[in-house]
């Protein structure tokens, strides 16, 4: 596929071309010094020959001796078996993952009574999909750092909420009777069951009130909503027939409008005439953004004003060159067209407004009710708690100190409530101010329900006993309406006659069985009016600032409810590729001329400088840059959820930035950074790995080149030249093939133009095969333990320096940030295109690791994968000095039961997530992908018992299954009817590293980008 784009996965690869070739010394550049180890020598103070057979000889010895012991029994066996637990099968109930800010319909895998995974409910659709914070979640449940009995005034309570509950209904008692407000103060909760049952609560208190509090709160889209649709909930779109979106700032493949567009977006980005075109014009380089076929990088003020523009040129006309291109694609697409917007309120109103007069199909008139925010009602539950109204507080797993603005005076003012207890998971801030505490549940240990959007009803099962002593929510208000000890305060038979009415028919047991149903509110959003002049005229006196700061969630953290995963923290962001940390993201040229820099160590580690950030009256100290491609000049990034006080120390890690959100909007413009002097270790993954330097490893083309030129044009097979002259490598082999059609033969299939680099799958490849977190001062050493990985590569258009290269270069600025301006283009980092590719071990027919290995720890198996011998490995690492995809991980400590690595596998309360059909692994090993061995050969298990061959889809592996694009999928390349087979022998397939024939198993599909690209082919 001839190009004139380059590709790069970093800034410091762009300067230095010699990089790889130096990560690739590297790699192996510590030799064992043996001839040290074994010099008898008298200078010599180490080990002795002599000594080291003995140490040898007693290990020996000792491991024999050792064997030969039999073990002590100290477990318990079943006396009466529960009926629904059978050793080593796993049961599988559907439920509802809600934590007050994502949902999903979910299906949760136990082992013996313990949840350990995650999976998508079909059953739900794009509600049932997961994200990487769905996944992770099961380990949440494991927490070391929570919360775990009750108390009152400080005091324990191990035995019984008794005397939490005694002190709760004097508060509610006294407050009731002296005329103060009694306060329920949750993140939104769409739950029909719960509001319900705070009705009750209501009636016997009538002074109660419910006042909802959400750290990232959607006010801006919910005032705008109200606007327009004369409702407080989101639009539900829907991009699986539409044909151009035009994104101002909206990370709709992350966190926008309470959910992620991106099932319907894959199923409209299918390459053909039809393919959903993308364009993005915002100023940090977002998920979404890195998505987009068109990207103008624009500082947040000229990002509001260019959606301003867009309005107009629709209602009239404009002279700005960019939006009068955006102008013309959304009038020829029409209602095949949609706009989404982000940032403000008036943002909000002119996209649902030119979305009105588009016709927009992409709106499809359901609600979201994920989000039930109301700032005005807030702010009247501050004036309550400043004027000494509030006479009981009951807060529900929330931490307003921590995430606002305003959080020291809340603090302040909480400590002042009579009676204030603290329903929640961890010693924060809450905890800390709170007269009483309860433990919360987690959802995995709750009864619920849920309405997310219109015509959906969803329920919410326990799949463990209570690990603690908690109680959630709905059980304290049915104790505090009906009296301790009634036996009207059952949670479960509440919430089943509720269920009745709102499961559309079915019966409870059914419904819960699903876990989803069509049912719960019926309501919809229709467009009945917003204020356009007013909106214009807000977004242009919007002011422009030499600097302004634009705050974000990562697709890991959100908004920091699960900051002390350490799954989540370790993931790395899609963007940055760095993980354990929060930074300040800036554009290459705003970073020179404010003399910041991002560097190299002689270990290929990055550093980089910190600054004191001012923004919003509000000051973070020695927060770390972090020089971003694609970032526009004159804007920063810095993202929300971090460096959390009290909820364990991995939360701790980062800055926390909510000092400076005021809850409403997230541009801020009144910013000023000062250089502080110190640097700052970065923990990144993305120089690790040596893959790059050969043939194109991420192959793109053009959606016009894909349809209109033959396949030999942009996706030639490589051949070889040999004596009877050029033929196809595939056909050149140096080795004997062998009769694989006997059984299954996996496949996997990777398509790059639907990843969208989310990381779900890294995050359940992690749950199912017991990968181990090492912590950030290990990821700083390259020594992550990742079986998948998603690298991502920047690819830019050659750099631009000649007059002829200038005017060659017109259309191409256009198309990545136009209009175009000399010197735009300058610089290949200023505005490069993004790939995301999973790579994970290839499972090579002909696998050089196996080769190499002088014990045979590595073997292939006549199903396809590459396996390990975990018992046989010595560690010898020839295995990964050669391999060329550099998905091998050696063990360079004992992670489990290891002090120096205090994550979930150093307690027995975070080893209860390990699946108990893997290993974990030992340090001197070498481990990696195995395709979820454990998990075909279970598929393959039970088709025999039932007498029957496997069908097409159900072999599965973790990664596939958290897929909510479709970009993986999973086969039997021998059942000739399946998916798998059917997409390897798309025009688009190609495998990695095709020259050096090692034939994987894992095969990959060309990138597609919907724009014209005259530059692109020579």
């Amino acid at each position: 596929m001839a190009s004139n784009k380059i590709q790069f996965r970093s800034i410091h690869e762009l300067k230095d071309p010699s990089l790889n070739g130096k990560l690739a010394l590297k790699e192996f550049q510590n030799e064992i010094p043996v001839e040290e180890f074994l010099d008898d020598s008298e200078n010599n103070s180490g080990t002795s020959r002599r000594d080291f057979l003995k140490i040898l000889g007693f290990s020996t010895a000792a491991v024999t001796l050792a064997a030969c012991e039999a073990p002590v029994i100290k477990t318990i066996p079943y006396v009466v078996k529960p009926h629904d637990i059978i050793p080593g099968i796993p049961n599988f109930y559907a439920s509802s993952y809600f934590d007050g800010y994502d949902f999903a319909s979910v299906l949760v895998k136990t082992r013996e009574g313990r949840p350990i995974r995650i999976d998508a409910n079909p059953v739900a659709g794009s509600l049932g999909t997961t994200n990487a914070r769905a996944q992770a979640s099961v380990l949440s449940l494991y927490d070391n750092d929570k919360v775990k009995f009750p108390s009152v005034n400080g005091d324990e309570q191990k035995d019984s909420f008794d005397k939490v509950d005694d002190f709760i209904l004097k508060g509610l008692t006294e407050s009731q009777a002296g005329g103060k407000k009694i306060v329920v103060l949750s993140h939104s909760f769409p739950s029909p069951s719960f509001k319900k049952l705070f009705g009750d609560f209501k009636a016997k208190y009538p002074s109660a009130e419910l006042i909802t509090y959400d750290a990232i709160p959607y006010a801006a889209a919910l005032d705008a909503a109200q606007e327009v649709f004369g409702q407080r909930a989101l639009p539900v779109y829907d991009l699986s027939t539409s044909q151009l979106v035009v994104s101002f700032q909206a990370d709709f493949l992350g966190d926008y409008n309470a959910s992620s567009l991106e099932v319907s977006y894959a199923t409209a980005r299918k390459p053909g005439p039809e393919m959903l075109r993308h364009i993005q014009v915002e100023s940090n380089l977002s998920l979404t953004g890195a998505n987009a076929d068109s990207r103008y990088r624009l500082k947040p003020s000229a990002v509001f004003k260019t959606l301003v523009e867009v309005y107009n040129g629709l209602n009239g006309g404009t002279a700005d060159k960019v939006a009068s291109e955006i102008v013309k694609e959304l009038q020829a697409k029409g209602s095949d067209a949609v706009v989404l917007a982000d940032g403000s309120k008036a943002a909000y109103v002119l996209a649902h407004l030119i979305n009105q007069k588009l016709g927009s199909k992409a709106f499809t008139g359901k609600a979201n009710f994920l989000k039930e925010y109301d700032n005005a009602r807030f702010n009247e539950f501050l004036s309550w708690l400043n004027g000494g109204q509030v006479g009981v507080l009951i807060s529900n797993n929330i931490n307003p100190i921590y995430s606002h603005a305003k959080g020291q005076a809340l603090k302040a003012a909480i400590s002042k409530v009579p009676y204030s207890v603290a329903i929640t998971d961890k010693k924060n801030e809450m905890f800390e101010v709170a007269k009483a505490v309860i433990p919360s549940t987690h959802w995995l240990e709750s009864w619920g329900d849920i309405t997310p959007e219109t015509g959906a009803y969803s329920l919410m099962q326990p799949t463990i006993q209570k690990i603690f002593k908690s109680r959630q929510l709905e059980e304290s208000l049915l104790v505090w309406i009906n009296g301790k000890n009634s036996p009207a305060n059952n949670y479960y038979n509440y919430l089943k006659a509720n269920a009745l009415t709102l499961n559309g028919g079915l019966s409870f047991n059914k419904n819960l069985y699903n876990g989803f149903s069509a049912g719960g509110l019926s309501t919809g959003l229709a467009y009945s009016g917003g204020n356009a002049a007013q909106a214009v005229a807000e977004l242009s006196a919007f002011k422009s600032n030499q600097l302004e700061l634009q705050l974000y969630t990562k697709p890991a953290i959100g908004d920091g409810t699960q900051s002390n995963n350490p799954w989540l923290m370790e993931l790395p962001d899609p963007i940055s590729r760095l993980s354990w940390d929060n930074y300040i993201t800036i554009s290459p040229k705003d970073a020179e001329a404010l003399g910041l820099e991002n560097s190299l160590n002689g270990r290929m580690q990055l550093d980089g400088d910190t600054v004191k950030l001012t923004a919003n009256g509000a000051v973070l100290e020695n927060v770390p840059v972090f020089i971003q491609p694609g970032q526009a000049e004159g804007s920063l990034g810095l993202a929300l959820g971090y460096g959390k006080k009290g909820s364990g120390k991995v939360a701790e890690t980062g800055i926390n930035a909510y000092p400076i959100f005021d809850g409403y909007n997230t541009v801020l413009t009144n910013v000023k950074i000062e250089k502080t002097g110190d640097d700052y270790e970065f923990a990144g993954m993305q120089l690790q790995n040596t893959l790059m330097g050969r043939y194109e490893i991420a192959k793109e083309v053009t959606l016009d080149d894909f349809i209109n030129k033959p396949v030999d044009h942009w996706n030639k097979p490589l051949e070889m030249h040999t004596i009877g002259g050029e033929l196809p490598i595939g056909k050149i082999d140096l080795w004997d093939s062998y009769d694989d059609t006997d059984g299954p033969h996996f496949n996997l299939s990777v398509d790059l133009n639907s990843c969208t680099g989310c990381g779900a799958c890294v995050v359940a490849c992690q749950a199912e095969n017991n990968v181990a977190v090492v912590g950030k001062d290990e990821i700083r050493m390259s020594r992550d333990m990742y079986w998948l990985r998603i690298d991502r590569y920047y690819s830019a258009i050659e750099k631009i320096e000649t007059k002829e290269q200038i005017d060659r270069g017109l259309n191409a600025a256009q198309l990545y940030g136009g209009p175009f301006t000399e010197g735009i283009l300058n610089h290949p980092a200023d505005n490069p295109d993004v790939i995301f590719q999973p790579v994970m071990c290839q499972h090579c027919n002909h696998a050089p690791c196996e080769t190499v290995c002088p014990v045979a720890a590595t073997s292939h198996g006549k199903q396809g994968q590459n396996q390990m011998a975990y018992n046989r490995c010595i560690g010898t690492r020839y295995c990964a000095n050669n391999c060329p995809y550099k998905v091998r991980r050696f063990n360079w400590f004992n992670y489990a039961l290891n002090d120096r690595f205090d994550f979930n596998m150093n307690n027995d309360l975070g080893r209860m997530v390990l699946n108990p059909d893997v290993v974990t692994r030992t340090r001197g090993v070498m481990e990696k992908c195995s395709m979820c061995i454990q998990m075909t050969q279970s598929t393959i298990l039970e088709a025999k018992k039932d007498g029957r061959r496997v069908q097409d889809g159900e072999f599965q592996v973790a990664c596939a299954n958290a897929c909510s694009t479709g970009s993986l999928k999973f086969g039997d390349m021998n059942d000739v009817a399946s998916e798998v087979r059917s997409l390897f022998n798309s025009e688009r397939k190609y495998v990695l590293l095709e020259e050096i024939g090692t034939k994987p198993n894992v095969f990959y599909h060309a990138k597609i980008r919907n724009r014209k690209e005259s530059l692109n082919n020579k």
